[in-house]
C-alpha cells in the first residue's frame, strides 16, 4: 500500500500532542479477526508495523455501522459512518507499534465549484461482452481496459505491463533473462486518460484476473460519489460529476452493497416458488448468471434445471467440483421479467456470510444503464440488445 506524507505526519502530530491519545491494543500475533458490520472473518488483517498507517477500508454502506479488529489477546471497536476515518495503534509482542487506521469507504464531502461536468468516453462491446476502453498511460503506452463494476480501482495484467509498459522497473534485466520482474515496485504513473478524462498519479496494481483480451480493468469505486452512464446503444461511456435528471423510460432501483460490490436484488420464479437474493454487477464476466453455491443450498434452490453441460473444475488443493450450466425459466428485477437464461451453477463453497450471486454482461448488456454513486441508486432502460441470442460457453 502507498500513503501520502501528509497522512503519516497527521499520525506523528498526534503523537507529539500531550492533548491526543491513540488508543492501544495489544497483540501477540500478526493474524487479526474483523467483524465488519454484518460480517465476521477470520484472520482477514496483518498487522505490519512497517506501514504507517496501515489502512483498513471498511465495507461500504452510507449507514453508521461498528467494525470491530480482534487480535489474539485484545479488541477495539469503532463506529463508522461516511467520511470518517480512526486511527489506533497495536502494539505487537509488546515492542512494535503498529499504527492503524480504519475508514470509511466513503470519503468525505468536498467543497465544490458547482459547475458540473459531462465526461465522454466511447467503448467498444467486445465478442466476450467486455466493455473495452483504451486508456494511455504516461502519454507513451496505450493499453486496453474494460470497465467492470464489480471490481476496485485500477489493474493491468503482469504480462501486459511488462511488455506494453515502462512501468516494470527492471524491464530490460527482465526481457534479457537476468532478473525477475518485481511488480510491488512500479514506475509511477502521474497520468492515466480514456478520451479527455484524466486521473493523476492514480494507483495501479498488477493482476492476473482481466476480461477476455484486455490488458487490464476498471472498477467502479474510481467513480465514487459521481453518474456513470453505460450507453450500449451508442457504445459510450458518460460520467457526470455530480447526478443529472434522468431521461424518461429508465426504472430506478436500490443499489445493497455487500463487500463493497455494488448488487441489486433479483427474483427467480421456479415450479410456482420465488427464490430472491442479491446479483452483484459483475460487467466484467462474459457469462449471463452466475449461482453462489451456498446461496442455492440456503435457499434450496431446485437441482433439476435443464442442463446444458457440466464440467469440473479444481482448487488450489486439488480438491474437485462439478459446475454445471442450466437454463433457469424466469427471473424478475426492476420490474424487467427474462426468461431462459443460461446460467453457471459454482461447485465451490464460498463465504457463507456473502452469499452473492453474480449477473454477467452477457445479461446486463442489454440494458442502458445510469449508476448513481452518489445516492446508490441504479436506472435501467432495455435496449437494442435485449432480445439477443446468450452468448453460451463453459
Amino acid at each position: 500500500m502507498k500513503y501520502s506524507f501528509f497522512i503519516l505526519l497527521s499520525f506523528l502530530i498526534q503523537l507529539a500532542s500531550a492533548q491526543t491519545k491513540l488508543p492501544v491494543i495489544k497483540a501477540t500475533s500478526r493474524n487479526v479477526n474483523i467483524n465488519d458490520g454484518r460480517i465476521f472473518e477470520k484472520n482477514a488483517w496483518g498487522l505490519s508495523p512497517e506501514i504507517k498507517p496501515d489502512v483498513y477500508t471498511a465495507d461500504r454502506t452510507r449507514k453508521t455501522k461498528w467494525v470491530t479488529f480482534y487480535t489474539d489477546i485484545d479488541s477495539i471497536r469503532v463506529k463508522v459512518k461516511p467520511g470518517s476515518k480512526t486511527n489506533f495503534v497495536v502494539l505487537l509482542n509488546g515492542k512494535d507499534s503498529c499504527f492503524t487506521q480504519i475508514a470509511s469507504a466513503i470519503p468525505p464531502e468536498s467543497k465544490s465549484s458547482g459547475i458540473i461536468t459531462h465526461d465522454t468516453i466511447p467503448f467498444t462491446l467486445t465478442a466476450y461482452n467486455a466493455i473495452k476502453l483504451m486508456g494511455i498511460i504516461n502519454n507513451t503506452d496505450t493499453l486496453s481496459f474494460h470497465f467492470d463494476i464489480s471490481s476496485f480501482g485500477f489493474h493491468i495484467t503482469r504480462d501486459a505491463l511488462l511488455d506494453r509498459t515502462q512501468l516494470v522497473a527492471n524491464k530490460a534485466d527482465v526481457l534479457a533473462g537476468k532478473a525477475k520482474a518485481n511488480y510491488n515496485k512500479l514506475n509511477k504513473v502521474s497520468k492515466l486518460q480514456f478520451a479527455n478524462t484524466v486521473w493523476n498519479n492514480p494507483t495501479i496494481l498488477p493482476s492476473n484476473l482481466t476480461a477476455h483480451e484486455m490488458d487490464g480493468r476498471i472498477g467502479w469505486t474510481v467513480f465514487e460519489g459521481k453518474q456513470v452512464e453505460v450507453d450500449y446503444d451508442r457504445s459510450l461511456l458518460i460520467v457526470h460529476s455530480k447526478p443529472v435528471k434522468v431521461p424518461k423510460g429508465y426504472v430506478k432501483a436500490p443499489i445493497v452493497f455487500i463487500r463493497s460490490l455494488p448488487c441489486i436484488k433479483g427474483t427467480f420464479d421456479i415450479q410456482n416458488k420465488k427464490y430472491t437474493g442479491y446479483f452483484a454487477m459483475d460487467t466484467g464476466s462474459e457469462q449471463a448468471l452466475i449461482l453462489d453455491s451456498t446461496w442455492r443450498a440456503r435457499q434450496n434452490f431446485p437441482t433439476n434445471l435443464p442442463l446444458i453441460n457440466s464440467f469440473t473444475v479444481r482448487d488450489a488443493n486439488g480438491n474437485k467440483y462439478e459446475t454445471k450450466m442450466v437454463i433457469a425459466p424466469k427471473l424478475t428485477f426492476n420490474n424487467s421479467t427474462f426468461t431462459n437464461i443460461p446460467t453457471l451453477l459454482t461447485g465451490t463453497i464460498t463465504n457463507a456470510n456473502s452469499e452473492i450471486n453474480f449477473l454477467g454482461n452477457d445479461f446486463f448488456k442489454r440494458f442502458n444503464t445510469i449508476l448513481d454513486f452518489k445516492n446508490d441508486v441504479i436506472y435501467l432502460k432495455p435496449n437494442k440488445l435485449k432480445n439477443v441470442k446468450y452468448r453460451v460457453n463453459s
